[in-house]
């Protein structure tokens, strides 16, 4: 009976899903310390994470850490942030302020920046941007570099959830 539980589960927890206990308050209000998720790990084996969605990913400098971020800008994509605020151009298109619906008012993108990400780089953010170590500091991620995405919120129970992220234009 062990063996059949383990030759279910095993694949389950390394090919399909993958749990993750946030640390810190870089993402707040959305996921705080110590909630725990479940990440989807193979929505990303056939399509490219979308604008909005929050992922897991290894730390670029220290890949053995995983941090969980929103990413909020795409492949070939130009970044700035101008006067606390965050503007995102695709190629060719022009610079267009980034609606931000899931932050609280009183967030603000603090710094200043312009990038233009290569072919698979994602521009990461967490929703708490004050308390936040992010691409801002590190530089835009590897598609390579994502775990998945967040899929459920299990834990505190209270607060359990399917996160259902759509898509946000900027």
């Amino acid at each position: 009976m062990a063996l059949v539980s383990l030759a279910i589960i095993l694949p389950i927890r390394y090919f399909l899903v993958q749990p993750f206990y946030v640390k810190g308050a870089s993402m707040e209000p959305n996921f705080y310390d110590h909630d725990y998720l479940l990440i989807d790990e193979i929505s990303f084996r056939f399509r490219a994470p979308d604008r909005g969605e929050v992922v897991v990913f290894r730390y670029p400098r220290d890949p053995s850490n995983y941090f969980i971020k929103r990413v909020v800008a795409l492949p070939n994509e130009r970044v700035a942030i101008i006067d606390e605020k965050l503007y995102i151009s695709s190629p060719g298109g022009e610079q267009v302020e980034y609606n931000e619906p899931y932050l609280g008012e009183w967030v603000k993108t603090v710094g200043s920046l312009d990038v233009t990400l290569d072919e698979n780089q994602y521009f990461v953010l967490g929703d708490n941007r004050n308390a936040s170590l992010d691409s801002r500091s590190f530089g835009p991620i590897d598609q390579s570099s994502i775990v998945g995405r967040v899929w459920v919120r299990a834990w505190p129970v209270d607060r359990w959830s399917v996160y259902a992220s759509e898509p946000i234009a900027p």
